[in-house]
C-alpha cells in the first residue's frame, strides 16, 4: 500500500492514446456515443460512462478518485464551491419536517442556510456547545436526521472530538457530516472517527494558491448516490477546468500543508506571548483547551491561527490597517499569508450575540498562515500589533 503522499501523486485515470504524463484537460460539455444501442444503455446506466459533464467528466472523476483515496470515502461527487458542497448535501438528504443537530461554531453561510432558508421547507435545526458535547444526547429529537459539525472551527479554530460525535451518531443511527476543510485530508480523516459523510471546500488548501473555487463531498456510497442524483438534476458541478488544476494541486498537498502547520505554529508560539494579545487559539499550542484531543485526531494543526487583539474595535482596525505584507482577504489556505477580521466579513451577518455565542469578539483575528518564510510573517504581525 503506498503512502499518502505517492497515492496523491500517482493516482490518476488511465492515460489515452497519446500517452500522456501529465493529464490533459477534458474541455468538453458533452460525449458522444458509438451508436444508439450505445447511447440507450448508458443513459439506463446500464455502463458507467462520460454521458455530460454536468453528471461527470474525466478530470472531475480524477479529482474525486483522489480525495475518496484520501479520505477512506466508497464515493464522491465534486462542487462548483465549497457552499455549494454544503449546501447539496444538505439538501439531498433532507426532506420536510427533518431536524439536524448542528456544532454552534460554523462557518456563517452555513448558519445562514439553517437559520433562514431551510426553515422555508420546514427543516429545522439545534446547535450544541462543542465544549459542552454531553448534553448533545438531550437534543436528538425522533425528526433528526444529521448531526454536523466542523473541526477544526472557522474562525475560532476549536477542536469537536469526533470519535465522541461518530459515537452518539452510530447509537442513534444518525448520519455524521464533518466539514474537513481546515484541517484538509492529509491532517485528518473523519471517516476514521465515524463520520459518514465529508466535506470541503476545495477552494482552501487542495487548491492552496488561491485560483479557484470548488467543492467536494465523499463518503458512504449509499448516501454518496442520494447526493449525485440531486446534484446530477440541480447542476452544482464543477467545471473541468477547475477540477484539473485542484487535482494537479493535490500532489503537492502534503508538502504544502507541512509547511503551513511549521509556519502556523511558529506564529502561534510567539503571540502566546505578546503584551498586546489576549488570547491566541491553535490546536497544537498545548495552551489550546482541546490540545490532547487535536493532537489523537490530527497529524499537524493547520494553517489558522486565531487571536484577539487587546484594545477591541479600535485596535483591531489600527491592527488591520497596519498590515504591510500579508494580504487582507477573507479566503484561507493560500500560499500567501492572509488576515481577516471575522466580526465585519465572513461572519458579518451574524449578530453581536450570535458573534459571542462562537467567540467572536470585536478584536478577533484569523491569520491563514501562508508559505513565505516565517520570520517576514511573525515580522509583519509584530510591526503592526505595535
Amino acid at each position: 500500500m503506498n503512502k499518502f503522499e505517492t497515492n496523491a501523486i500517482r493516482t490518476q485515470l488511465e492515460r489515452s492514446n497519446n500517452l500522456e504524463h501529465s493529464v490533459p484537460l477534458y474541455l468538453t460539455s458533452s460525449f458522444v456515443f458509438e451508436d444508439a444501442e450505445d447511447m440507450r444503455a448508458s443513459f439506463a446506466e446500464e455502463k458507467e460512462r462520460n454521458i455530460y459533464s454536468r453528471y461527470s467528466n474525466p478530470n472531475s472523476s480524477e479529482f474525486v478518485k483522489k480525495v475518496c483515496q484520501m479520505e477512506g470515502a466508497e464515493a464522491g461527487f465534486a462542487f462548483a464551491s465549497g457552499m455549494a458542497a454544503v449546501f447539496s448535501t444538505f439538501a439531498a438528504l433532507l426532506d420536510s419536517g427533518d431536524h439536524v443537530l448542528s456544532a454552534r461554531n460554523i462557518f456563517g453561510s452555513t448558519h445562514a442556510l439553517f437559520t433562514k432558508f431551510f426553515p422555508k421547507w420546514n427543516i429545522s435545526h439545534t446547535y450544541f456547545k462543542i465544549d459542552d458535547l454531553d448534553t448533545i444526547e438531550n437534543l436528538i429529537t425522533p425528526q433528526t436526521k444529521i448531526i454536523y459539525a466542523e473541526s477544526p472551527t472557522n474562525p475560532g479554530v476549536d477542536v469537536v472530538d469526533l470519535e465522541l460525535l461518530g459515537s452518539i451518531a452510530k447509537k442513534y443511527n444518525l448520519i455524521l457530516i464533518i466539514d474537513n476543510c481546515f484541517a484538509s485530508p492529509y491532517l485528518q480523516q473523519p471517516i476514521n472517527f465515524g463520520a459518514d459523510l465529508v466535506i470541503h471546500s476545495g477552494t482552501k488548501l487542495m487548491d492552496g494558491q488561491g485560483r479557484v473555487l470548488a467543492g467536494i463531498t465523499v463518503g458512504n456510497a449509499e448516501l454518496m448516490d442520494k447526493i449525485y442524483r440531486f446534484s446530477r438534476i440541480t447542476g452544482p458541478a464543477l467545471s473541468p477546468f477547475n477540477a484539473w488544476v485542484i487535482s494537479k494541486s493535490l500532489e503537492t498537498l502534503a508538502v504544502r500543508v507541512d509547511r503551513h502547520c511549521e509556519n502556523a505554529l511558529k506564529l502561534a508560539q510567539f503571540l502566546e506571548g505578546h503584551d498586546k494579545v489576549n488570547w491566541v487559539k491553535y490546536p497544537f499550542l498545548r495552551s489550546h483547551p482541546k490540545y490532547e484531543i487535536a493532537k489523537k485526531q490530527m497529524k499537524a494543526g493547520g494553517c489558522v491561527v486565531a487571536f484577539e487583539v487587546k484594545g477591541g474595535l479600535e485596535a483591531g482596525q489600527q491592527f488591520f490597517n497596519s498590515i504591510k505584507l500579508l494580504s487582507l482577504s477573507a479566503n484561507l489556505g493560500d500560499s500567501r499569508s492572509i488576515v481577516t477580521h471575522p466580526a465585519s466579513t465572513t461572519h458579518s451577518k451574524l449578530s453581536i450575540s450570535e458573534r459571542a455565542e462562537t467567540g467572536i469578539t470585536d478584536g478577533t483575528v484569523r491569520v491563514s498562515v501562508g508559505l513565505e518564510h516565517s520570520e517576514d510573517i511573525i515580522r509583519d504581525i509584530q510591526q503592526a500589533l505595535q
